[in-house]
């Protein structure tokens, strides 16, 4: 099984970014998955999760800013950020939740420019 992250980048405060996540190896339709991040110096934190039957949860932080969803026909789970911050600046990773310590990937690097 992979988790496979992409969509990361530079952009200014205020941009937008839209991360991808394609699971491979397992149907994930049965699974709840979930974004997290770290940042430099700081423990890894979640950031949102999509439960198979599509609710969803968000960090204090980003709620309001960010919105995760999930194609079950794809196999893939998405992170839509928008009114970026430069304390969004991050590691971002896709893992099941809650998370398998096996299965984290090399994240997507977003960096947020003030």
């Amino acid at each position: 099984v992979q988790l496979q992250a992409s969509g990361g980048g530079l952009v200014q405060a205020g941009g937008s970014l839209r991360l991808s996540c394609v699971v491979s190896g397992r149907d994930f339709s049965f699974d709840t998955t979930g974004w997290y991040r770290q940042a430099p110096g700081e423990p890894r934190e979640l950031v949102a999760t999509v439960h198979n039957g599509g609710s969803t949860t968000y960090a204090g932080s980003v709620k309001g800013r960010f919105t995760i969803s999930r194609n079950n026909t794809k196999n893939t789970m998405y992170l839509k950020m928008t009114s970026l911050k430069p304390e969004d600046t991050a590691v971002y990773y896709c893992n099941f939740f809650p998370a398998l310590g096996g299965y984290w990937g090399p994240g997507t690097q977003v960096t947020v420019s003030s």
